[in-house]
């Protein structure tokens, strides 16, 4: 495109390189030529309508073959090769809910997928039974046209073929000639234990029928993990809130802790504070990849009672006046916050 003539008209230097690079390609675009240079030289190949003149049609037909190679690769060409129509049906994606009991123990689930499958009526040709696809008229087989511009030729996919390099004159009734048809397929699938919320699960060539006898597609299984009314999944580990009386708390006690696999005794420590974390350890989850059980960490919340009678207030008034004396004593955590606030105040005075 630097040297042709019509870009340098009257410029003799330019012309001479547009003949230097015709030349060079006619040689290496054939091989009896290529091979006649290898061993001889320039002189091997010239009088084979290297040489002589100025600049004529012949040159100009080279370079549009160079250009064609060129911009067919960029068009989907491929130099004059015939695309294949052979080709792999699309993966497909089910989004599958579960609950956390579901998750932990492993399930199985029967899945309706709707998809694109092989027409069983034509067996995936498109063309009527006892019919075949034709040869295209437009492109030969080959799947791809060249359009001629100026000194520009682009390849590009044929319009009538769509690329297939075949048409089908008396397209199956079943199909209409696509090859597939729509279909809700009923599929079985294995979730394993310990699977959490983003986890995939793969069904290999579950998914859309290819085209022209290519293979299936996959489909994949995407896990997502319904929210529990009682634990909180953290990977392997799971959390819970229990609820205890203050006087557990106090006193100390004994608190049934739901787990999944049923109720487990917890001893609750006099003098508990809300929000003190126990471990249960191996109450969690078993991973789904391998390795250690998870832990359950059940959280104790103290719970302010609630609906009290006269006599249960003023049970809680005598119990107040007898911890007021020694109240840095009875509730250290109080006492130590409301001397961190005063200090703070006198600080700022």
């Amino acid at each position: 495109m630097k040297y042709h003539p019509d870009r340098n008209p009257d410029d003799k230097q330019a012309e001479e390189k547009f003949k230097e690079l015709s030349e060079a390609y006619e040689v290496l675009s054939d091989s009896q030529k290529k091979a006649a240079y290898d061993q001889f030289g320039h002189a091997g190949v010239d009088g084979q309508g290297m040489g002589g003149g100025g600049f004529h049609g012949g040159f100009e037909g080279n370079f549009s073959d160079i250009f064609g190679d060129v911009f067919g690769d960029i068009f989907g060409g491929g130099g004059g090769k015939r695309r294949s129509s052979v080709q792999r049906g699309a993966d497909l994606r089910y989004n599958l809910d579960l609950t956390l009991e579901e998750a932990v123990r492993g399930c199985e689930k029967s899945l309706r997928v709707p998809t694109l499958v092989s027409c069983e009526v034509c067996d995936g040709s498109g063309a009527k039974p006892g019919t075949s696809a034709k040869t295209c008229g437009t492109c030969g087989g080959m799947g791809q046209v060249r359009m001629q511009q100026g000194f520009f030729s682009v390849q590009q996919t044929c319009p009538t073929c769509h690329g297939s390099g075949k048409v089908i004159a008396d397209p199956c009734n079943a199909c209409h000639g696509q090859g597939r048809v729509e279909k809700v397929k009923t599929l079985q699938v294995k979730i394993p234990a310990g699977v959490d919320t983003g986890d995939r699960i793969r069904l290999s060539g579950e998914g859309e029928a290819g085209t022209h006898g290519g293979p299936s597609g996959d489909l994949y299984v995407q896990v997502n993990v319904r929210e529990h009314p009682i634990f909180q999944r953290d990977g392997k580990h799971l959390y819970c809130e229990v609820p205890i009386s203050f006087v557990d708390a106090a006193l100390g006690g004994e608190l049934d802790v739901p787990t999944l696999d049923g109720r487990v005794k917890l001893k609750v420590p006099a003098e508990t504070q809300t929000g003190k974390l126990f471990r249960l350890r191996g109450k969690g989850i078993a991973p789904v990849r391998g390795g250690s059980v998870g832990d359950l960490m059940v959280k104790v919340i103290v719970e302010t009672p609630v609906s009290l009678n006269s006599r249960q207030k003023e049970l809680l008034r005598e119990f107040q006046e007898a911890t007021e004396e020694g109240k840095h004593k009875h509730s250290p955590k109080r006492h130590g916050f409301f001397d961190s606030v005063k200090k703070f105040f006198e600080d700022m005075t």
